[in-house]
């Protein structure tokens, strides 16, 4: 059973929706309300595979961007309303651990995750599922059409021939967008990395408030350019899209999904069934056919469409350091650059 419905943020931010995903059994014994900011078609099947294991637990996912989630559960700090975080940007669950919002737990299967992509704390308080990074989404039929070349770094994204062809995510909204902000402030440095948004702005046509429309837009020929991330670009391109995903030469900010137990949950039995399954190898599997780089090494096949060499152009993004500046570094971009965000639905 698959039910849509609306929900409210906190203060009255429309969610895109709150999901409840059922499995085989008309009622299970634990309801478990999740917060996620996993692609909306992949709720479905995550919850299913799931299911297969533990029938006994219902999950009720509340999605949207990671921006909105992040906010709507910082808001909710003093009342928490989720019991699991499943599938969020581990820069956010670093925000959170910050907060004390966290319950620490080593999910069985803990020790074979690499290192950078799990809490440094023993009990962790939170764990990885898989990594997802940044790639810019051509439209060849588009850009043929505007004779664009075809791009190879982010600083030829600067280049008045753009002017008006490209759209990327506001990081105030998206993970990918903040994934974007804060990579280039760490690849150019500070001074430089805002110097390069102010002339990347100047081609921009708009941001958006989700990571994928860029991409959605370049697929539908709405733009020529739409900075977004890995799954995205290879599944528009593998549904017949005519895109070319360019992986820019100075690097790529990463940033890995991952999930967390909330402070004081109800339901903390059933909240550690689902992060114990979270890691296992039938959870990794799954992730793998979205994703090429998985939190457990050495289980990961080749996807379609994502280069088979994309790990070695991760930059390396410090996690910690991008957490603890988000607030400074959204009220910075937001100042220079909201002028050009699309209204909030």
């Amino acid at each position: 059973m698959f039910d849509l419905s609306k929900r409210r943020l906190l203060g009255g931010v429309a969610l895109a929706g709150a999901l409840a995903l059922f499995g085989g059994q008309a009622f299970a014994e634990t309801e478990l309300t999740v917060y996620t900011a996993l692609e909306a078609d992949q709720l479905e099947k995550y919850a299913q595979r799931f299911n297969e294991a533990h029938p006994d637990i219902k999950l009720n996912f509340v999605r949207d961007s990671t921006g909105v989630i992040t906010a709507k559960f910082l808001a909710e700090k003093d009342n928490p309303q989720a019991d699991v975080i499943w599938g969020l940007a581990a820069t956010s669950l670093l925000l959170f651990k910050t907060e004390g919002l966290l319950e620490a737990y080593a999910p069985a299967g803990v020790e074979r995750l690499s290192a950078n992509m799990k809490d440094r704390d023993d009990p962790p308080s939170w764990v990885g599922m898989d990594a997802w990074s940044a790639v810019i989404c051509f439209n060849t039929v588009e850009a043929e059409k505007a004779k664009l070349p075809l791009p190879k770094s982010w600083k030829d994204l600067t280049d008045p021939v753009y002017k008006g062809h490209i759209v990327m995510p506001n990081p105030a909204s998206s993970g990918t967008g903040f994934l974007d902000v804060s990579s280039w402030l760490q690849l150019f440095g500070e001074d430089e990395g805002w110097k390069y948004m102010d002339a990347l702005h100047e081609n921009i046509q708009a941001y958006t408030h989700s990571g994928s429309k860029p991409c959605k837009m370049a697929a539908a020929g709405e733009t020529a350019i739409g900075i977004s991330f890995e799954y995205r670009a290879a599944k528009s391109k593998s549904d017949g899209a005519p895109l070319e995903i360019v992986v820019p030469t100075e690097g790529i900010g990463w940033d890995l999904e991952a999930s967390a137990i909330v402070e004081g949950t109800d339901k903390l039995e059933a909240a550690k069934t689902l992060l114990d399954w979270s890691i296992t190898d039938d959870a990794m599997k799954m992730y793998n056919e979205s994703y090429a780089v998985l939190a457990v090494p050495g289980l990961a096949k080749p996807v379609d469409n994502i280069p088979a060499d994309l790990e070695k152009h991760f930059i390396d993004n410090d996690f910690e350091w991008a957490a603890n500046n988000r607030s400074k570094i959204l009220e910075e971009w937001t100042k220079r650059y909201d002028s050009k965000s699309e209204p909030k639905s």
